[in-house]
Formats: structure tokens, C-alpha cells, sequence
């Protein structure tokens, strides 16, 4: 099986193409390792990847239409070349098994700041792709979206709740590209898998999101900043749990076999922990972890803040047989000692 995986060097992408490769799928993965944070931290993980055997990586960014076909076209006429001669006349050959999108601008209160970038990535990097698996018959497409796209709902968040009020250009750039799936699976018969994941933490995890903020200003006794006075609660994932979630999705699509059905595949899950956790009892846990106290800062809350999130997860444990497996204590010690382990490196990694 080979798979195109997108936003490679990123946080989750990382994860999920380590388990794809342990598992003997060939990735093709790309990333075009911009600045949104510290790129450090994206050569870091891209360079445990480049390791394998398996793995092949291009720089490249999903919102270059004529480089992305270029990818598939090449990709394309390598499979046709490794096809037996007298089986070239029943040629349905595609370029890739399955695509993974797990490319995006990340990050609600930043895309507030530069929206355009938000919705050149997530959606019309997305446009770009559902396109070529079209051109190239690439029937399985696998989108990361997030929690973000639930709002204010009532929780826990559900995937039959409406979610057509989003609180931030992210939270709408992801609904787009939610609906763009869905008009390619209505058009073209692709089988489609949307995953929603909840605030993903972890090793070598991303430095707007709070996990590697507390850390790192524990670690190094600055002050940590908490919008609204910690009650406020996520419901915080670990990576690895993620990436397990991601790759059972993948197989789903991949066992999906469109002609002994009634209609194509197009499923959304949430992928998350099923325990809301407050912000401060995150805090304490790291306080404890490092043996250090926090010095906290109020602020405001921010408009595009949710008070709360929290994951239904029954569809994805009856679909996928799934649910996670790491605790939250239990993720946070290996997130502490990532951190300590880099800490060279890492306590210099600009916070956006």
C-alpha cells in the first residue's frame, strides 16, 4: 500500500507516518515546512521519518495546484511502469492508494490574524487535492479536521450536531473543507473519512498549544499565561492515540470496497479522549512532574474560545474499534520528558 501523506513535519502528521511505516505501508509525504511556528521543531520530527527505508519525503506546499499534480502524474506513471505489460489494457491505475490530509494552518486565536493563509490551506489546499484523486482515481481521501468546528454546542459534542457556526476563521476553514469532502464523495463516488481531533498534546508537540506553553514556562520559570481563570476545560488527546485513530480510519477506507455496496463511504468521527480535563488540574499535574511551581497570569478570556469541549466517541468505537489508551498523567510525563530531554534546544523555540 502506498499513501500520500500531507503536513508530514507536523505534530500529528509526524505520528501518524512513524505508525504508518511501522506497519509496512510505503509513505509519500510532504510538507512545506513554513514558519507558522518554530520549523525546529517540523526538522526534528521529519528527521526521525527520513530514517526509514519506506519513507519519501518532497517539499512542497498543498496550495500549489501544478507542483501537487506534478507529484501525482509521477507517481502515476511509476505504478504504471511497475505493472505486468498484458494487465496495462484493464489500466484503472491511480497514483496512490489513499491520501491523508493532515496538512492545515492550525491554531484559533492566530487565524484571527492572518485568515487568508488559514483558508489558502485548508481550503483550497484541500480543493486542490479532492481535484487530482479525482483526475488520477484515487478513491480514498482521509481529512483531519477538528473540534473546533462545534462551537458553542452542546456537549458532549456529537457528529449529527450542526456545526454551521463556527467562532473563528480556523473553525470555518475546517467546515469548508468538511463540505468540500463531502460535495467530491456526492459528485464522485470517493470514500471519504473526516476525523474531528480534540486538542492533541504530546512529545515534540506544537508551541501555540498549551501542553508545550506550561511546560516549557514551568521548566523555565517564566510566567504562565491562562486566558480565563483555569476552570475552562479541553478535552486533551494524546498523539499517539491520534495517530492509532487516524491509521484505523485508513483501514476503514482501505477495506471499503465501493462496488459490493449501496453508495460510497463518507464518515465523520471524533477522535478524543472522552474526559474533559480543567485547565488548572493540567497545571498541577506539570507543577508536580517538574517538580517546580507556576507563577500564573490571568488574562481575559479570548472571544474564539470555547469554555469547554468534550468528545463523543461511541461512533469511532463502534466504526473503528477504537478508544484511547493513554491517560492523561501518564502523556504528560512522556511530554515532560521529551522536554527535558531537548531542553537544549527546545526552551529557545519561539512561543507565537
Amino acid at each position: 500500500m502506498k499513501v500520500l501523506v500531507t503536513g508530514c513535519a507536523g505534530f500529528i502528521g509526524w505520528k501518524v507516518c512513524e505508525l504508518l511505516l511501522e506497519q509496512g505501508y510505503l509513505v509519500v509525504g510532504i510538507d512545506n515546512l513554513n514558519d507558522a511556528y518554530d520549523v525546529r521543531l517540523k526538522e526534528w520530527r521529519l528527521g526521525r521519518l527520513m530514517k526509514r527505508s519506506n519513507f519519501v519525503f518532497q517539499r512542497l506546499d498543498i496550495t500549489d495546484f501544478s507542483a501537487l499534480q506534478k507529484l501525482f502524474s509521477q507517481q502515476c506513471e511509476h505504478t504504471m511502469k511497475q505493472k505486468d505489460p498484458l494487465d496495462l489494457a484493464s489500466s484503472s491505475s491511480h497514483s496512490f492508494n489513499a491520501v491523508l490530509n493532515l496538512a492545515a494552518r492550525a491554531g484559533v486565536r492566530q487565524s484571527l490574524e492572518d485568515p487568508w493563509t488559514y483558508f489558502d490551506t485548508n481550503v483550497t489546499g484541500t480543493l486542490n487535492l479532492l481535484e487530482l484523486c479525482r483526475r488520477y482515481r484515487v478513491n480514498k481521501f482521509l481529512l483531519a479536521s477538528t473540534s473546533s468546528v462545534y462551537g458553542m454546542n452542546e456537549r458532549p459534542f456529537r457528529e449529527d450536531q450542526l456545526t454551521d457556526r463556527p467562532l473563528s476563521p480556523y473553525a470555518a476553514s475546517k467546515k469548508a473543507a468538511e463540505a468540500l469532502c463531502y460535495a467530491y464523495h456526492r459528485l464522485y463516488g470517493m470514500d471519504v473519512m473526516v476525523l474531528r481531533y480534540f486538542t492533541v498534546y504530546g512529545p515534540a508537540g506544537r508551541p501555540d498549544m498549551s501542553i508545550f506553553r506550561f511546560i516549557r514556562w514551568i521548566a523555565e520559570g517564566e510566567p504562565v499565561t491562562v486566558y480565563g481563570d483555569g476552570t475552562q476545560e479541553r478535552d486533551f488527546t494524546y498523539v499517539d492515540d491520534i495517530a492509532h485513530g487516524t491509521v484505523s480510519a485508513l483501514r476503514f477506507l482501505l477495506s471499503s470496497d465501493s462496488a459490493h455496496r449501496a453508495s460510497p463511504v463518507y464518515e465523520i468521527i471524533n477522535l478524543g479522549s472522552d474526559r474533559p480535563i480543567p485547565v488548572n488540574y493540567v497545571i498541577a499535574l506539570i507543577e508536580k512532574l517538574l517538580g517546580k511551581k507556576a507563577a500564573v497570569v490571568h488574562k481575559p478570556p479570548h472571544p474564539a474560545d470555547v469554555f469547554a469541549t468534550w468528545a463523543d466517541i461511541s461512533k469511532a468505537r463502534r466504526l473503528l474499534n477504537w478508544e484511547p489508551r493513554t491517560t492523561l498523567e501518564e502523556g504528560l510525563r512522556h511530554a515532560v520528558e521529551w522536554y527535558l530531554e531537548n531542553r537544549n534546544w527546545a526552551k529557545e523555540v519561539t512561543l507565537p
